[in-house]
């Protein structure tokens, strides 16, 4: 809901997705959004490190809504060809940045006039990775199986020691240590006048997760 908030305000059909990992938080909006009965926007996949085989598998899987560049962006330095004509997304990724990057993110697409939206899974607080676990452990346990390659190393690291386990249980921890506040956003978009309108918003997620969402718009 507040994705399809974002897309409502901002009117934006072209999306330019920003650290995108995998590409999955993008398809999975797309898919969520055809369930939902809503068109949604052209989403262009990009990274400081393209993960062009699964961008390829994700692009193939939804025609003419996905696609991918493949050279590396810098999310703090968008070139016009990228940024001309489509807002932005940074989904579960803006907590990998320190507060100085963080803003320079945020303030490239001011100075660009296009609208930005920033989420993450979870608040600052340890116990909102809880919900997480359920999916998180039946997807950590999966894995091997699903895998490309490697399939081996993993089912070993996986069910006969606990380092993975570990690995992600401790990813996750200082995921929700390092995720920023509402407070911190809005300071770090105050130096930046009253040229877009900053909008925070919370979301539900079964169990009992919720996730947070801020998001500009230009006046």
């Amino acid at each position: 809901e507040p994705f399809r908030e974002f897309l409502a305000a901002s009117g934006a059909t072209d999306v330019l997705d920003l650290c995108s990992g995998t590409g999955a938080p993008a398809a999975i909006l797309v898919d969520e959004l055809l369930r939902a009965g809503v068109a949604p926007p052209r989403i262009l996949l990009t990274d400081l490190f393209p993960n062009l085989e699964h961008w390829r598998d994700a692009a193939a899987a939804h025609p003419g809504v996905l696609s991918y560049e493949p050279a590396a962006l810098d999310a703090t330095r968008i070139p016009e060809r990228l940024a001309r004509g489509r807002a932005r997304t940074v989904i579960n990724a803006l907590h990998h940045f320190p507060p100085d990057r963080a803003r320079a993110i945020l303030a490239d697409a001011v100075a660009a006039s296009q609208p930005i939206l920033v989420s993450e899974a979870f608040e600052r607080n340890p116990l909102r990775f809880l919900p997480m676990a359920p999916a998180g452990l039946a997807a950590l346990v999966a894995n091997p199986l699903l895998a490309p390659r490697g399939r081996a190393g993993k089912a070993m690291v996986t069910w006969a020691t606990p380092l993975a386990v570990l690995a992600c249980g401790w990813d996750g921890f200082v995921s929700t240590l390092r995720v920023y506040t509402e407070a911190e956003l809005r300071a770090m978009v105050a130096p930046f006048g009253a040229r877009f309108r900053w909008v925070f918003r919370t979301y539900s997620y079964p169990p009992f997760g919720r996730g947070t969402c801020f998001f500009g718009v230009p006046r």
